[in-house]
């Protein structure tokens, strides 16, 4: 049967309005905003009941990006949460003292892994796409000086010690304070690309940093990129 011209014509736009009825447009790009945790516990020392001088438990707190919560604080004492935090994907950064593991290699199952560049924080538009060390991986790491000598440097993804990392450490006045210009560039347990900067080390985010206040509480500022591309300036997540 063939069908008049105007009664085909409309037949034809019918079918464009549909198939284009039927399709997903893409969803625009917008602007990623960076968060600030600020005073994340990272195993601060306390008197002991017993009195004497300030003690750590040795234990990380681990912090989920993705979530913006802390997954595990160092305070937590039991032993299966703590296990069952410690080798789940659900953190991706961990914190103790200056130390700081991610979530791969030695220190989870995850895909973590990191790289300090020597940009500001801003200036960081895009992850690289090599040179990145998982927890265990980074063999080069120089050794911590001690007062009983020289011990070898933790292989750790982000090199601890004085102006081997993200730190700077002033001796004489005991101060901890974040080296200007460094940023974190990571992959989260997910393998989500995000950049990090430390911003302070002691209670409070005073500014200037205070030795003189409790020390071992992170501010840290960073953003995630939800939709699994490289670059910081916007997603297509929705």
């Amino acid at each position: 049967m063939r069908f008049p011209y105007t009664v085909r014509l409309v037949l034809l736009i019918s079918l464009f309005v549909a198939a284009c009825d039927s399709s997903d447009p893409d969803p625009d790009p917008v602007p990623i905003t960076a968060v600030t945790a600020t005073d994340i516990p990272a195993d601060p020392t306390l008197i002991p009941p017993s009195g004497g001088p300030p003690v750590s438990t040795g234990r990380f707190t681990l912090y989920s990006l993705r979530e913006e919560r802390i997954v595990l604080a160092s305070s937590e004492v039991d032993a299966t949460v703590r296990q069952q935090d410690s080798v789940s994907t659900a953190w991706d950064i961990g914190l103790r003292g200056t130390t700081l593991i991610f979530n791969g290699g030695t220190s989870g199952p995850g895909e973590g892994a990191a790289q300090i560049l020597a940009q500001p924080f801003a200036d960081v538009l895009e992850a690289t796409e090599a040179g990145y060390f998982a927890d265990g991986d980074n063999t080069a790491c120089p050794a911590l000086e001690t007062p009983a000598g020289p011990v070898p440097g933790t292989p750790y993804a982000v090199c601890s010690g004085s102006d081997n990392g993200w730190y700077n450490y002033n001796a004489p006045i005991n101060l901890i304070s974040p080296l200007a210009g460094r940023t974190i560039v990571l992959k989260t347990a997910d393998g989500l690309y995000a950049k990090l900067r430390i911003l302070n080390y002691y209670q409070g985010n005073p500014n200037p940093p205070d030795p003189a206040l409790p020390g071992r509480y992170f501010t840290f500022e960073y953003l995630v990129q939800p939709d699994g591309s490289r670059t910081f300036e916007t997603t297509t997540a929705e």
